[in-house]
């Protein structure tokens, strides 16, 4: 009976060592808490340019400037399409006193024709010159507003809050229509593009919680959940490490991070864990 005891007792003593050397042997594998990815960081990339042609009269920004939204980044010689604006605008006025001569002379053929010393043609013909004319004065209207809208879009504004990536053309330089001349890196949305093995596509759901870790050693750990799930299977890029083979299916997920900071850098190379993923025999 007391070596039965002594045996017990040694038993106990070991299991109580194992536990205090291996503290996770006999907890849930973390396989079962979370799904390790690996991904890179994607920020998107505006090229800004101008929608007519023209010369660059001045540029305010430099490259890695943090640049607000709205705020005046360049614009270029305004001085060719102010010319087009008053040219536009001199020709509504030029219509327009040929309109009132049209319709005068129409009320004057109108009551003529009541006495009799016009005929129904001279008529239909002042009503068609005064036809004409307020036809004219549509398209000089039409006219000024491209002319007003061509002078606006000599003028570039932030469209929202980022980083001057690149520095692509200087004041004086002479540009065709849609020639970008900074490209702004936006400071947000910033995600992750990662790929998630076929087996494990069960496992996860949009909104899924997920923690984003960089490689810098004690470095911030980044909040952020599944944004994106694609339906269509691909094989696996070769930019992506994981330790299935690279020619398995995989899905590319998006996993938007919810407190990003310039931590996080175009195509850096993150790894992703996926908190609470589903069980196998869970729906």
């Amino acid at each position: 009976m007391t070596r039965i005891l002594l045996i017990l007792i040694f038993i106990v003593l070991c299991l109580a060592g194992i536990k205090a050397v291996y503290p996770n042997l006999f907890s849930p594998s973390d396989k079962n808490k979370h799904l390790t990815l690996y991904g890179n960081v994607d920020i998107r990339q505006v090229d800004l340019g101008f929608r007519v042609n023209g010369r660059v009269q001045e540029m305010f920004y430099e490259e890695g400037e943090l640049v607000q939204k709205g705020s005046f980044m360049s614009y270029l010689d305004k001085q060719p399409y102010e010319d087009l604006v008053r040219e536009a605008e001199a020709r509504i006025e030029s219509v327009k006193a040929s309109l009132e001569t049209a319709i005068l002379l129409w009320k004057r053929r109108l009551e003529l024709f009541e006495t009799g010393a016009v005929s129904q043609e001279d008529v239909d013909q002042a009503i068609s010159s005064k036809n004409v004319y307020l036809a004219n004065l549509r398209e000089a209207e039409a006219a000024l507003g491209v002319a007003q809208t061509n002078l606006r879009e000599t003028e570039i504004f932030c469209p929202s809050d980022g980083i001057i990536l690149t520095r692509i053309r200087e004041p004086g330089t002479v540009l065709k229509e849609a020639d970008p001349i900074y490209t702004l890196s936006l400071l947000s949305p910033v995600w992750v593009r990662a790929y998630v093995s076929e087996p494990d596509l069960g496992r996860i759901y949009p909104n899924m919680p997920a923690e984003i870790h960089t490689d810098t050693h004690g470095g911030k750990v980044y909040h952020g959940h599944i944004g994106f799930i694609s339906p269509v299977a691909e094989f696996t890029p070769k930019t992506v490490e994981t330790t299935k083979l690279r020619t398995d299916l995989v899905y590319r997920l998006r996993i938007i991070a919810d407190n990003p900071d310039q931590g996080l850098r175009q195509g850096m190379p993150v790894t992703v864990k996926l908190l609470n993923p589903k069980g196998r025999d869970e729906s």
